[in-house]
């Protein structure tokens, strides 16, 4: 395991921080951003939206991580990278799914364990491997 991953795995099951928090929080000082601002904007995205179960919280800050790398940030110009995260954000989907047959929470094997479950913390590994590539491979592009 990289660095990002295992600071987002320490993250989850060290310091109690939910799935999406550890993911972008493991990015924050990459990129530049302040992790209170991402651990305290990220909070409800936890176990599938707020409990919700619908859209796995270590996905969504995978995909936060991806659009914070890539964004040109020019906000008189937003659609200048756009359709590139989007498409990156896909592959990750895709690569993510393959591992777990599903973005969705619910949907997501579940295995038994104590907190937090151990298929959880494969979702934050396995999503932090995939931002760690991804984020690499975006820096030999520039």
């Amino acid at each position: 395991m990289g660095k990002l991953v295992d600071h987002a795995v320490s993250k989850f099951t060290d310091s109690g921080y939910n799935c999406c928090q550890a993911v972008i929080c493991a990015c924050c000082e990459e990129y530049g951003v302040k992790e209170l601002d991402a651990f305290k904007m990220t909070e409800g995205f936890g176990a599938g939206m707020g409990g919700l179960g619908d859209t796995c919280g270590a996905v969504t800050g995978l995909f936060m991580a991806l659009s914070l790398a890539n964004t040109a940030g020019d906000m008189e110009k937003p659609k200048e990278t756009k359709m590139d995260t989007y498409k990156k954000i896909r592959t990750a989907a895709a690569e993510f799914k393959k591992k777990h047959e599903s973005l969705y929470c619910r949907e997501i094997p579940k295995e038994k364990g104590a907190q937090p479950l151990p298929s959880c913390i494969k979702c934050v590994r396995d999503a932090a491997e995939t931002a760690e590539k991804m984020l690499e491979e975006m820096k030999a592009e520039k």
